[in-house]
């Protein structure tokens, strides 16, 4: 049973997120930390952290973690299959008709209302970060420092991870 409503939680996930992961973020912490109380808030930025450092989508990492830590091996392939399961479905089966009518104007409306709501759900899930992982004045600097040196530079995201998490240890445990 609890497996069933672990994919269940993730088949509702992957099926009403439009966007790719980020903007699923604010349905993936809905489900998981205050619905099933699968994760704390804090559990739930870290497993966002580690999903952002491994490769792949990040719908999919969450899900494989959120899992993995729930219910083990078997929960990782339950989750992962219930987020991926309605989007293969749906790629799979409407690719063909989605090509012959992009041009529409009834498929370009859809996506042209798609559009601006998924840049809401992705600033959504910014502020929801943002009030978990800025817990006070140093995180807050660490967070502007990133956003300025990713905003003025081609500073690759890799270096920057690691050089968040050297100025974490220094600045938390020096």
């Amino acid at each position: 049973m609890v497996y069933v409503k672990l994919f269940l939680a993730f088949l509702k996930i992957g099926a009403f997120s439009f966007g790719g992961g980020y903007a699923m973020l604010p349905l993936i912490e809905q489900e998981i930390v205050y619905i099933n109380n699968w994760l704390s808030a804090y559990e739930f930025v870290d497993i966002i952290a580690i999903s952002q450092m491994s490769p792949g989508p990040i719908a999919i990492n969450a899900a494989t973690f959120v899992g993995f830590k729930h219910l083990d091996v078997l929960g990782a392939v339950v989750a992962t299959i219930g987020v991926v399961l309605v989007s293969f479905l749906l790629v799979t089966s409407l690719a063909q008709i989605l090509l012959k009518y992009y041009k529409s104007p009834v498929v370009n409306g859809v996506f042209t209302g798609l559009r601006p709501a998924v840049i809401g759900l992705m600033a959504a899930a910014c502020v929801s970060l943002f009030r978990t992982s800025v817990e006070d004045f140093k995180s807050l600097i660490i967070c502007i420092a990133v956003l300025v040196i990713i905003h003025k530079t081609r500073t690759h995201p890799i270096l920057i991870i690691l050089l968040s998490g050297i100025m974490g240890i220094v600045v938390y445990t020096i």
